[in-house]
């Protein structure tokens, strides 16, 4: 049997970066997934603080020369690539542009406000990902995404990504941690995110773009959700109860000795969709 690809979409990962616990989880469980049943890959943004030189970063050619078309502004993205330390035997890909990246911060400035283009970042960021995967030709059975700036990607394989061949059988997972910024991730978001085939009515459950707003459209347009942290929004827990229909995980987000849970929840949604397209062969032979 062939291996399950998992793909691995964060805004931290250690020893990258680590500004809240998602960077540390992110390791384990990746670390903890590949092997003999999944063949996992990790693409994140190459964040102004994360130094080259000391992990060995070094650019993809034959993956970069991809532009990225944000509100009628063209992006180039480079894509750099270095070795997970310790053994793990996987590669980290990193989306890099000097318009959004090269700070010496991540989303906020020296005085701790939020960049006024944090939105454009995400849109960029969730876009080059599925551009890159694209570029690979390897096709995820599972999306994993950790942390805000990740919100945008099951909206993009849902609509505009619907119809491509490498994401057409994907299934998404979307990990709601605690909440990490006040207000909105920028005024004229919507603007910024109807890219490709997203439409207003697409984008309305994000609503003004604050950090719960953002979760709420990713749970939304994600075939699952994992519950991870510690203290998730009110509003967060009544959409999920008012979802139960979706399947859910609930994993503590500084444990990260037993990941067990997450390899079996992993499994089990890609069996539902073996099972689909077992039933869909069936008919199609009687037919």
């Amino acid at each position: 049997m062939s291996k399950k690809r998992i793909l691995f979409v964060t805004q931290e990962l250690n020893p990258y970066l680590v500004e809240k616990a998602i960077g540390d989880l992110v390791l384990e469980l990746a670390k903890h997934t590949n092997g003999k049943e999944f063949e996992v890959r990790l693409l994140m943004p190459r964040f102004g603080c994360i130094n080259e030189r000391r992990h060995k970063l070094h650019e993809v050619v034959r993956l970069s020369g991809i532009n990225i078309i944000i509100d009628d502004d063209d992006y180039p993205l480079i894509i750099k690539v270095a070795s997970l330390p310790g053994g793990a035997r996987m590669q980290v890909y990193f989306l890099d542009n000097d318009d959004f990246f090269r700070r010496k911060y991540t989303f906020r400035n020296a005085d701790g406000e939020m960049y006024d283009d944090n939105a454009e970042r995400m849109v960029f960021q969730c876009k080059g990902v599925l551009e890159t995967v694209k570029k690979f030709g390897w096709s995820p059975d599972l999306i994993h995404c950790h942390g805000w700036m990740t919100s945008l990607v099951p909206l993009m394989v849902k609509t505009a990504y619907k119809n491509d061949p490498i994401f057409a059988d994907s299934k998404v997972v979307y990990s709601v941690y605690d909440q990490d910024f006040e207000g909105v991730v920028e005024s004229d978001f919507e603007d910024k995110a109807l890219v490709n085939r997203v439409s207003e009515e697409d984008l309305e459950v994000f609503g003004d773009a604050s950090n719960i707003n953002l979760d709420l459209g990713a749970i939304h347009y994600a075939d699952a959700v994992v519950k991870a942290g510690a203290e998730i929004p009110e509003d967060i827990i009544k959409a999920l109860e008012n979802n139960l229909e979706k399947p859910q995980l609930t994993a503590n987000i500084e444990e990260t000795t037993s990941l067990d849970c997450y390899t079996d929840f992993y499994r089990m949604l890609l069996s539902e969709e073996e099972e689909i397209e077992e039933i869909v062969e069936s008919e199609e032979a009687k037919g």
